[in-house]
This record gives C-alpha cells, sequence and structure tokens, in this order.
C-alpha cells in the first residue's frame, strides 16, 4: 500500500506534488540578490565583457567590484 502523502492539488508529469516542488525552485532571497547585482554589473558596464570581476555586496549594503571567483567563493559569508 502507498504511503499518503500530506501534499495535495495539483501534479507534475513525474508525480511531484507542484505545492511541495515550490520550495525547490530557487530560494527568492538568492534569486532576487542575483538579479539584483547582474543588473548592477550591466550598469557598470562589466556584464559580459569577459574582465573577470563581479559586483558583490558589503555588510552595510553597499556593492563594489571585485573579483568573480572571490566573491562566489565566499557563498554568503559576506
Amino acid at each position: 500500500m502507498a504511503r499518503k502523502s500530506s501534499y495535495s492539488g495539483a501534479k507534475y508529469a513525474n508525480g511531484n506534488y507542484k505545492s511541495y516542488q515550490k520550495k525547490y525552485d530557487g530560494s527568492k532571497l538568492q534569486i532576487g540578490k542575483r538579479s539584483a547585482l547582474n543588473k548592477e554589473n550591466r550598469k557598470r558596464g562589466t556584464y559580459g565583457n569577459g574582465d573577470g570581476k563581479d559586483v558583490s555586496h558589503r555588510k552595510n549594503g553597499k556593492t563594489f567590484l571585485e573579483a568573480a571567483s572571490k566573491n562566489r567563493a565566499r557563498k554568503g559569508r559576506a
């Protein structure tokens, strides 16, 4: 006998419940931060030009340019 799920409603074709899958569709906070930084990169003219620079947040909320490898290696440690 199959186990009863605590989720209900619509399902995807693969059988996952849509309400359950929403948790895994990317953290809204992280998506928002990355899109804001991409916008800032475009504004500064460094987006996609191959210079290896990336916009990063400081703890006080301001942004600055730094090497993309250092920015992404930090991964939330600000």
